[in-house]
C-alpha cells in the first residue's frame, strides 16, 4: 500500500504534460488539468495498475462570472483498491463544449446531464443530452449566478382546470413575522386562544 504523496507523484510523472498543478488537500489528490485532455487524464487514472479510479463518484461545476474561464468543471473519482479519492478540475469558457466521458464512465449520463440543465455546460459525444431535473419549457440555467432569484414562472397544478399550468411569478408576502418563543411553550397567539377558551 503506498501513500497519498507517492500516488500523487506517479501520476505527475507518468502525466507530465497533461497536469497543470496537482496538491493533496483533506486527504485527496487535487488535479488541474486543460478540459482538452480530459479524456486522456481520465482514462489514465481508471485504467492504470498504480491509480484504479473505477468508480465515478461525481460531476459538478462551479459558476465564476467575473473570470474569462466562467465555469469550473470538478470530477470526482474513487480507487476502492486503494482506498483513495481524487478530485480533476478544469476551467471552460462559457461556450466552449467540452468531451464526454460516458465512454468511459457511463454513470456520467445523468451527471452530465445534470450539469448541462443547471449550468448550461454542453458535453460532446453525449448520447443523450437534454434536461433532467426541470421542465421541458424551462429557460435559463438555475445554478448560473446570473438567474435570476425568482425565476420567470411558476409551475404548479391548478385544481379549477385539471392540469399543469405556467404562471408569472407573483410573491405574495414580502416578510413574515416569526414567533421565536420555546416550541414546549407555545406561540403566543396559540397561549391566547388557550387562554381564552
Amino acid at each position: 500500500m503506498f501513500s497519498l504523496q507517492d500516488l500523487e507523484k506517479k501520476i505527475n510523472s507518468e502525466l507530465t504534460t497533461k497536469i497543470n498543478s496537482s496538491k493533496i488537500h483533506h486527504s485527496q489528490i487535487y488535479i488541474s488539468i486543460d478540459g482538452e485532455d480530459l479524456l486522456e487524464v481520465i482514462l489514465f487514472l481508471k485504467n492504470n495498475e498504480n491509480t484504479k479510479f473505477r468508480q465515478l463518484i461525481d460531476i459538478t461545476a462551479v459558476d465564476y462570472p467575473q473570470n474569462d474561464k466562467r465555469f469550473k468543471l470538478v470530477y470526482l473519482l474513487l480507487s476502492h483498491e486503494y482506498n483513495k479519492r481524487t478530485i480533476i478540475e478544469c476551467f471552460i469558457n462559457e461556450d466552449e463544449i467540452i468531451n464526454s466521458i460516458t465512454s468511459i464512465f457511463p454513470a456520467a449520463n445523468w451527471m452530465e446531464r445534470e450539469v448541462f440543465d443547471m449550468y448550461g455546460i454542453k458535453f460532446k459525444d453525449h448520447p443523450d443530452l437534454r434536461r433532467i431535473l426541470t421542465d421541458y419549457g424551462f429557460e435559463g440555467f438555475p445554478l448560473r449566478k446570473d438567474f435570476p432569484l425568482t425565476g420567470h414562472n411558476e409551475v404548479r397544478y391548478s385544481e379549477d382546470q385539471k392540469k399543469v399550468i405556467y404562471e408569472p411569478v407573483k410573491l405574495e408576502q414580502n416578510y413574515r413575522n416569526f414567533d421565536y418563543s420555546s416550541p414546549w411553550e407555545g406561540t403566543k397567539y396559540m397561549n391566547k386562544i388557550n387562554k381564552d377558551k
